[in-house]
């Protein structure tokens, strides 16, 4: 959920910790901090607020700018309020140990007390001081950096991504990982350490990413990893997929737009080489190890958060429909608490853009201990979701920057669809009607740019509604998943309360907060109950409610019943959220806009959530 950069090597270490610090702002943006060994001395920057503060105050301590070994961090708050005292770095009382940190430790107060006892004081509200103070604490005893951090993350409960400086030994930096992602960028006689590769692919595309209780210790122009038992380990440098020009902005002005507008290509790339029109037939590599498994399954649970739960909820109608096998979705974060059953013949599937979601991961530990065949789908290349699963598909959807997802959702129904034809060829569908569904599958990337040719028309729509408090969305079937995303994607961007709702469900409560020119929008595309859909839209329309439809290409009726209207080109029912939705990223983005929100940097909102 924060931005951790270290840098040692030859270079002066402020320049590439700030332009690191810039790339993963999205992942925090409350507060920010840079510490440098410096004249003997751990020399910290840090301030409340953006990056462009931080800039300012570095300005002012001109010993970190000659430094070449550095650590820095952009928070995004957990435990207390974002100040300059709780911004990271964070110094022991005595000044001898640095520590930026990712990750909650659970038991820091049980610790601190501890540490109180033995005379350690605390400046923060944080409990990432608490390992700084733990850590200089064995430090003091042992006189020995890499055992302190060793020794006291064994102390530790609770998730950890951290990069540590230590005041006596000023050509060195130790980084560890649990829970919390971390990866080492090799360079030419230098090393960047970063919680995302956004902030390292600009200068390195050689990676290693750490394992849980894994330990780096870089010395200078060296690097061994070892576990926190002191056992040496052995990993593989691995290349960063994306380039510098895929994380930036390229004309548009915010990084949710560019990536609004990147989906069609983005689901090129996902759908390229695993759709032989040939045979008629889906090609999916990262799941051949377990086709048997997967052809024998009885049921399959989706389990995710937010808009990849909304992911899931589709992946539920497109396994049943097109596959005819029992799926259900679950949130993640109830699902690790509850007692779930897991039979003989149950698949879970884990959805997560980062493959790092704390709630998600955790879900799919208690689902793999309980037996269940464990698949993901995920975006990020070396993620642990992607290590700790059976098999699985990437997205190849490139790096998404904004906070509000647009694009890893597409691919996420994407990746869902192309499992549920895989699965439906091998069970019943026939090669005609597996065809279709892949030409038409095919078609939706040219589609979708139809739809983004309206982005002036719904920023026009939205002028006019732009300032109203409460909305609705309202879908059926397919689209009802699709509803709930649209409504949460206002409420993530614009602060806008929004509710998302089966449309039929509206009668039975919602339909008491319909009133005079309240925003109502409806998911309408010709389908099997669109009849039951324009009867809905009828009783909104009898209260005062403003009416926007999304609709079919074609269907002029509609435009009787609806104050506005988004269409989508026609397409097989079960295709139509990759389309449905576009519309509602677009409305929700000229939302926040109008209303002069920060789009990539939404309140309160990080990209990726690595904590309870």
């Amino acid at each position: 959920m924060c931005g951790i950069v270290g840098y040692i090597g030859h270079r002066k270490a402020q320049d590439i910790l700030v332009e690191g610090l810039k790339r993963l702002e999205y992942r925090g943006y409350d507060s920010a901090g840079v510490c440098a060994v410096a004249d003997g001395a751990l020399v910290t920057a840090k301030c409340p607020g953006r990056i462009a503060n931080l800039e300012e105050r570095l300005a002012e301590v001109p010993a970190i700018g000659q430094a070449t070994l550095g650590i820095a961090h952009t928070r995004w708050a957990t435990h207390g309020s974002p100040t300059e005292a709780n911004a990271h770095p964070h110094l022991s009382d005595d000044g001898r140990i640095a520590l930026v940190h990712n990750g909650i430790i659970e038991n820091y107060l049980p610790l601190k007390q501890w540490l109180q006892s033995k005379g350690r004081t605390f400046a923060s509200q944080t409990d990432s001081e608490v390992l700084s103070n733990l850590i200089a604490e064995f430090y003091a005893s042992s006189g020995d950096f890499v055992e302190a951090v060793r020794t006291a993350l064994h102390e530790v409960t609770g998730t950890y991504g951290i990069a540590v400086l230590c005041r006596d030994e000023p050509d060195r930096i130790v980084a560890a990982r649990r829970g919390s992602p971390l990866i080492v960028g090799i360079g030419q006689d230098e090393y960047i350490i970063a919680s995302d590769a956004s902030a390292i692919v600009a200068h390195t595309a050689n990676v290693v990413y750490l394992h849980d209780n894994e330990m780096a210790v870089i010395d200078g122009d060296q690097m061994r990893t070892i576990t926190i038992d002191n056992v040496p380990t052995t990993r593989e440098v691995e290349l960063i997929e994306y380039s510098l020009e895929e994380i930036a902005l390229d004309g548009f002005d915010h990084f949710m737009l560019k990536e609004i507008f990147e989906q069609p290509q983005s689901i090129r790339d996902c759908l390229r080489g695993r759709l032989n029109m040939r045979e008629s037939r889906v090609q999916l590599g990262g799941i051949e190890s377990v086709a048997r498994e997967l052809v024998k399954t009885r049921r399959f649970i989706f389990t995710a958060c937010g808009t990849a739960w909304h992911a899931g909820l589709i992946g539920e109608f497109l396994f049943e429909d097109l596959a005819r096998i029992p799926a259900e979705t679950e949130y993640a974060s109830e699902f690790r608490y509850r007692n779930p059953i897991i039979e003989d013949g149950t698949a879970v599937i884990a959805i997560s853009q980062s493959g790092e979601t704390a709630d998600t991961l955790a879900a799919l530990r208690e689902a793999r201990d309980k037996g269940a065949l464990a698949l993901g789908i995920v975006n990020a290349v070396g993620s642990t979701i992607a290590r700790e699963t059976d098999a699985g598909v990437y997205l190849h959807a490139g790096p998404e920057i904004g906070v509000a997802s647009t694009k890893a959702f597409t691919c996420q129904v994407a990746v869902e669809t192309m499992l549920a034809l895989y699965l439906g060829r091998r069970k019943f569908m026939s090669q005609e009607i597996m065809t279709r569904f892949m030409e038409a599958l095919a078609a939706i990337p040219g589609q979708i740019e139809t739809v983004l040719a309206q982005s002036d028309m719904i920023r026009d729509v939205v002028s006019r509604v732009a300032d109203r408090e409460n909305w609705l969305f309202l879908g059926r079937g397919y689209n009802y998943p699709v509803a709930l995303e649209g409504a949460l994607k206002l409420k993530e961007i614009s602060y806008i309360h929004a509710e998302g709702l089966p449309a039929a469900e509206m009668k039975h409560g919602p339909i008491a907060l319909i009133h005079k020119g309240m925003p109502v929008v409806f998911i309408a595309p010709r389908c099997g109950v669109y009849d039951k859909i324009i009867s809905n839209i009828e009783e909104v329309r009898a209260r005062g409610g403003y009416v926007i439809a999304v609709a079919t290409e074609g269907n002029k009726e509609i435009r009787r019943y609806a104050d506005a209207v988004f269409y989508v080109p026609d397409c097989p029912q079960a295709l139509q959220p990759l389309l449905t939705v576009i519309p509602l990223q677009l409305l929700a983005y000229q939302a926040a806009v109008l209303r002069g929100c920060n789009v990539d940097k939404p309140r309160n909102l990080a990209k990726s959530v690595t904590v309870e």
